[in-house]
């Protein structure tokens, strides 16, 4: 902001205590020798005590008074979780007195002194002006020195001061224009405690303990966290023994300050606010973030708040209030220790369009670079800014308590460079900044929309939970399951396997938990040739198997499905169904119903088929420019070998979208009509059910259905081989993605498998504690989300090693020689018995686990349907993971992996890491 706004944004004052005559001016001291200043700029001398208090001299003998300006570098950027007004609580306490002096107020008068003291973002000050005297300094120093560290900060102040502190945020609420630049910096902030006012929420006051006050205060209140300025009439070598004596004695606390990091985002994209109150004229306040206040860029900035907003030459006024679209138009920047805020403002009354002076407002701030400032414009605003500097050195009093800002934005000498940078301003540098920060895209919208009677949601008062649950019993208990043994051996002699037509059965009834079953079922249908280039047909057709029937809606069968009290899934893709159930045993049979329903009788509704292709082409578009959707498909798409057009063909994004754009409702029903039916499938239940019974609805529901077209299972392709190395730009992406894998000629009946699973496992599994993890994630930070993965299939010799890993852009070559560099060591080396034992016994129990669920088991159930395969294969594979040795594991990982072999593409926003990773250029400041 301007100077004089940022003198009037000061803050939130106590006290105003009215000064009564002058006491009798000191004599003139003897002279005597100061010491060296650690720095001295234009008259004003800074010191150090040894316990980290700063100390400022500004010697005025024109002044016939003394001010002392002490600033603690806290304020509202400080406040933690619960704390917020914290700050500014703490400086109303500190009013209360110490045991020395106990009444402040008093002692302050008696002095004839004018005091205050203000709480603002950055920190918070406590100043006096009193008639200079030797006496007068010397108890001035000695009370803020006391005050430092000995002020009471009691309970009973605490209650008393709650209230007072409350009525002034009640009296701020009554100013809608207040009240709208909280909103707005509150929505223009997530992050960063800017976004919180610092006289705090109305709760916090309330309730904030004394203790955590008490612990604020001692945590901030210190003289390494402090500077200190004495302005106006003193003898500086007498005045600086006495600041020694005072505050000298003090002892900086061991334990460090502690340091807010806390950096706010790029806004992306608008924001706006809405505030509805009372009130009688509307306004509109528009904020756009900007650098921190010490960067050079900001003198830059103040002309330019200066030269939209002054009146009445600002381009602002002569915009919305020379042309009667709003009452008063203005501008200022808030310049700050961390980014702050560009904000401009307007009132609108009665009678006056909003939409003219919102429409008014954010063209004259947007455009504001399209048209360049003149050299009127900019030195009139520079004129303004500058006299403000002059006026305030002229007044040591005023100066003093300027200074605070200064300090609090990083060194009070930044006043006197402000001032150079301002002088050296052209208004070609005012364009640039204005270029450069006021976009639609950087900018937070507010309106106040004065609202006669405001509509609000009241909420009610807070419960008392432990009265309210005092005497509830609940109902009675949920029936209760058998303890099942998930072995397998104990898993075959209860699964029921038969046959019903063309789907295989695998029936597993047993006591649950609520009497609940868990039902999978898989069709399967087609040929490779017949197949081929019916996949948006196919997807378009299982996907609109729930959302309604021939006899039923899509919310009928929803709502039928909630009466039953049963999580259904129906699908279908392009080579078969799949179903799964999770129901009550007494609701089963008519769940059944409805899954062959759905199966056999989709209703095909147009409205439907409309959205489904919507939302496909909607999640399509979403993930075009995301890295993970980006990076699988390269990664697939250089492995895979099928051609267009083949069941497992990749597509390309383009691809996928042609298809879901050019795929009819017709091509749907006919992919169905010539593809669905049961002749060939498999069906699996585990949980509490009648196996009779369902197995008779089996042959009810599905015996008759016949798929039209025959089946034959398409068989997996080995991957391509050979080394590639694959970058994806996605602009404009934080976080990148990292595959690496190569294809593998394997089974999972292979002799190797159990002990390349179990290397796999160690080397990029389990939680945390795999060796991609230790590395990647613990170790080096690189990534939250690091793995391998090893998968082969039953029936073709198709398998695939694969590692992932997410992180920043800048990082890719660390990453990347991480990832190898562990497996290569893997490989090289092994795994410590220990590892092996340990990751062993976890895995086992996953796996255990894993049949444990009912879901998992019927899922695995039914696929060893579709295998032949029976829970024994289970049994004999953690029979030989349990027999290996670490020799056996690194031998199985060499013999099928090889880093050299390894496909890697990466995908993220490489070329805005390495500008970001450039050197900015450094602008030296203008000579004074």
């Amino acid at each position: 902001m301007s100077l004089p706004s940022r003198l009037r944004l000061l803050g939130l004052g106590l006290f105003l205590v009215t000064a009564p005559a002058l006491a009798k001016a000191p004599a003139t001291p003897a002279k005597a020798t100061l010491p060296a200043p650690f720095t001295s700029v234009e008259g004003i001398s800074e010191y150090r005590l040894d316990n980290g208090l700063r100390v400022l001299l500004f010697p005025d003998p024109t002044k016939s008074t003394v001010t002392l300006n002490i600033t603690y570098f806290v304020g509202s950027r400080h406040e933690g979780y619960g704390e917020t007004g914290m700050a500014h609580l703490l400086e109303h306490l500190l009013f209360k007195g110490t045991p020395t002096t106990p009444n402040v107020p008093q002692a302050l008068t008696q002095r004839g002194a004018r005091p205050n003291g203000t709480t603002w973002l950055d920190r918070t000050n406590y100043f006096e002006t009193f008639p200079a005297s030797d006496d007068n300094l010397r108890w001035a120093l000695s009370f803020e020195a006391d005050r430092m560290v000995n002020s009471f900060i009691a309970k009973k102040d605490l209650d008393t001061e709650m209230t007072v502190v409350r009525n002034e945020l009640e009296r701020g609420e009554n100013d809608p224009s207040r009240v709208l630049g909280q909103r707005v910096m509150s929505a223009a902030y997530l992050w960063h405690n800017y976004g919180k006012s610092t006289i705090g929420a109305r709760a916090d006051l309330e309730h904030v303990p004394i203790d955590r006050l008490q612990a604020f205060y001692k945590k901030y209140y210190r003289p390494d966290n402090a500077m200190l300025v004495l302005a106006g009439r003193f003898e500086p070598t007498q005045a600086l023994a006495e600041v020694k004596k005072t505050f000298g004695r003090l002892k900086a606390p061991k334990q460090p300050l502690p340091v807010t990091y806390t950096e706010e985002p790029v806004q992306d994209g608008e924001r706006r606010v809405t505030l509805r109150r009372v009130g009688d004229v509307s306004a509109l306040t528009t904020v756009y973030h900007v650098p921190e206040g010490a960067h050079p860029d900001f003198a830059a900035i103040d002309v330019l708040a200066q030269a939209l907003g002054m009146t009445p030459s600002g381009r602002l006024y002569k915009a919305l209030v020379e042309t009667k679209k709003a009452a008063s138009a203005g501008g200022y920047s808030l310049q700050l220790h961390d980014p702050g805020v560009l904000t401009f403002r307007a009132t609108v009354r009665d009678g006056q369009s909003l939409d003219a002076a919102r429409e008014a407002l954010l063209t004259t701030v947007e455009d504001a670079a399209r048209t360049p400032f003149t050299d009127e414009e900019v030195g009139r605003a520079k004129a303004a800014l500058l006299k403000q500097v002059e006026l305030t050195l002229n007044d040591s009093e005023g100066a003093a308590i300027e200074l605070s800002e200064w300090a609090a934005i990083g060194d009070w000498r930044l006043f006197f460079l402000h001032r150079d940078r301002i002088e050296a301003v052209t208004p070609a540098d005012v364009t640039r900044v204005a270029a450069q920060y006021l976009k639609s895209s950087n900018r937070t919208l507010g309106e106040f929309l004065p609202t006669a009677r405001p509509d609000r949601a009241e909420l009610p008062p807070r419960v008392d939970v432990a009265a309210m649950l005092k005497d509830y019993k609940g109902r009675a208990s949920v029936a209760q399951g058998e303890v099942f043994d998930p072995s397998p051996d104990n898993i075959e002699k209860r699964v029921q396997r038969s046959q019903v037509g063309g789907v295989k059965l695998a029936l597993l009834p047993k006591k649950t938990r609520g009497e609940m079953v868990s039902v999978i079922m898989s069709l399967r249908w087609g040929t490779e040739q017949a197949l081929t280039g019916r996949s948006g047909a196919a997807d378009y057709a299982g996907a609109l198997l729930m959302r309604g029937t021939t006899k039923h809606t899509r919310q009928q069968i929803r709502d039928a499905l909630d009466k039953l009290k049963a999580q259904v899934s129906v699908s279908g893709s392009l080579t078969g169904a799949s179903v799964g159930v999770k129901a009550p045993r007494a609701s089963l049979p008519e769940v059944m119903k409805l899954v062959a329903e759905m199966l056999r009788e989709p209703g095909f509704e147009p409205n439907e088929f409309a959205l489904v292709q919507q939302e496909r082409l909607a999640s399509l578009e979403n993930q075009r420019s995301e890295p993970a959707y980006q990076g699988r498909i390269a990664f697939s798409r250089a492995l895979l070998p099928y051609p267009p057009g083949h069941p497992n063909y990749v597509k390309t994004y383009e691809e996928s979208l042609a298809e879901f754009k050019g795929t009819t409702l017709e091509q749907a029903r006919a992919f169905h009509r010539e593809f669905y039916g049961a002749s060939k499938g498999e069906l699996a239940a585990v949980g509490d059910f009648d196996a009779e019974a369902l197995k008779a609805q089996v042959a009810e529901l599905f015996g008759d259905w016949k798929s039209p077209a025959p089946y034959e299972r398409v068989p997996s392709r080995p991957y391509k081989t050979g080394a590639q190395a694959l970058v994806v730009e996605t602009p404009d992406k934080a976080n990148a993605l990292f595959f690496a894998g190569e294809g593998l000629v394997l089974r999972d009946d292979s002799p190797d498998y159990p002990a390349l699973v179990l290397g796999n496992f160690l080397l990029g599994g389990g939680f945390l504690n795999s060796r991609l993890a230790t590395r990647v994630r613990q170790k080096d930070g690189l990534s939250y989300s690091v793995s391998s993965s090893l998968s082969a299939a039953a029936l073709d010799p198709v398998g695939m090693f694969s590692t992932y890993a997410i992180y920043a852009p800048q990082n890719a070559e660390r990453l990347e020689t991480a990832m190898r560099e562990e497996v290569e060591k893997v490989l090289q080396k092994g795994f410590s018995a220990q590892e092996l034992e340990q990751a062993r016994a976890g895995l086992l129990e996953y796996r255990r686990t894993g049949r444990a669920d009912d879901g998992s088991l019927a899922s695995t159930l039914v696929s060893y349907l579709y295998y032949d395969r029976t829970l024994a294969y289970d049994a004999a594979f953690e029979k030989r993971m349990s027999a290996l040795k670490p020799e056996d594991v690194r031998t199985a990982l060499a013999r099928v992996l090889d880093w050299k072999r390894v496909t890697v593409v990466k995908a993220g926003d490489f070329e805005g890491a390495k500008k970001k990773a450039a050197p900015a250029p450094v602008t030296a400041p203008a000579s004074p």
